[in-house]
């Protein structure tokens, strides 16, 4: 390969310019030797381009008479200089463009994901208004569910006692003795009797008392542990109700106090499940004749609920 043979004439006025015989060859080059500023626009487009200073190899020989630099008239030296303005200008415009164009697309991608935030958080929104929904259901149905298991566990207590299965919650009912003492009919002493009937509201009553503990004592960690330490004490008397010692409580024990006793809504509740103050009210007792397991598992229930539902004391009645 030999140097590039080009246009003299043209090589010598670019030279004349002050370019460089690699970068004047180059340009008549890829220019086809069409003129100074066909040559002059190429430079001006790859002047980034480092291979532009390196000499170009062609064994095409043209062979053009050549002609003094000193030749060139000042006329040309502008319009080469012209040319490399227009130039300049037109690159500078393509990069404004540019920038447009990229500032344009970047409000365009947070616009999309700002929409795409505000959807995922409705989303999450709803999400979170039907679970608290569900919820409410959930301790709905607990709540009917325990209704019923008390008005089962009353009819059933009402057949024992010789009375009708059906009957008026709160109502008092009278009903001949020979229903209740048979072989007495010829006793006039029990010629009728009239019986209360036990309302079913110790539920509500058991599940109060663990509301007014929890919204009045703000540390949820000791409300759950007072919570788990009824249970047990409720599940001990179901599991073992011949057992003494689960049924008898010193008040001043430091552990109780520490879990339960400091709280007057958890004594409460002992007290509704049948412990009773005795010894000058230094322990609970729960005497045996008094154990009345449908209350207790209607507290272990209520127990139960308030240790896993966290909304527990939160919700409205």
């Amino acid at each position: 390969m030999v140097i590039q043979q080009v246009d003299k004439r043209l090589l010598s006025e670019l030279e004349a310019m002050g370019f460089s015989e690699a970068q004047a060859r180059k340009a008549l080059h890829h220019s086809g030797n069409l003129s100074i500023e066909a040559a002059v626009n190429w430079i001006i487009d790859n002047e980034n381009d480092a291979a532009t200073d390196e000499m170009p190899m062609d064994p095409v020989n043209i062979e053009i008479e050549e002609i003094d630099p000193r030749l060139i008239s000042e006329e040309v030296k502008l319009c080469a200089q012209e040319l490399r303005n227009r130039s300049r200008k037109k690159k500078a415009e393509e990069k404004k463009k540019f920038e447009s164009e990229r500032e344009k697309e970047r409000i365009r991608v947070g616009k999309e994901l700002l929409e795409a935030k505000e959807m995922a958080e409705e989303r999450e929104r709803k999400r979170f208004l039907a679970q608290r929904k569900a919820e409410k259901e959930e301790e709905r149905r607990a709540r009917e569910k325990i209704r019923q298991k008390l008005q089962q566990d009353k009819a059933e207590r009402r057949v024992g006692l010789g009375l009708p299965r059906e009957a008026v919650e709160g109502a008092t009912s009278t009903i001949p003795a020979t229903s209740l003492l048979q072989g007495t009919r010829n006793s006039s002493t029990y010629d009728s009797v009239v019986l209360p009937v036990k309302p079913a509201e110790k539920a509500e009553l058991l599940r109060e008392c663990l509301r007014t503990l929890k919204r009045h004592n703000k540390e949820d960690n000791t409300v759950t542990r007072a919570f788990r330490t009824l249970l047990i004490y409720v599940r001990n008397v179901v599991k073992n109700p011949e057992e003494g010692k689960f049924r008898k409580i010193r008040i001043s024990n430091p552990a109780f106090q520490d879990r339960v006793g400091k709280f007057r809504d958890a004594i409460k509740f002992l007290e509704l499940c049948g412990f009773e103050r005795v010894e000058g009210g230094n322990f609970l007792f729960l005497p045996r004749e008094k154990i009345d397991m449908g209350v207790l598992k209607v507290a272990g229930a209520e127990l139960q609920n308030a240790i896993t539902n966290p909304f527990f004391g939160l919700l409205s009645r």
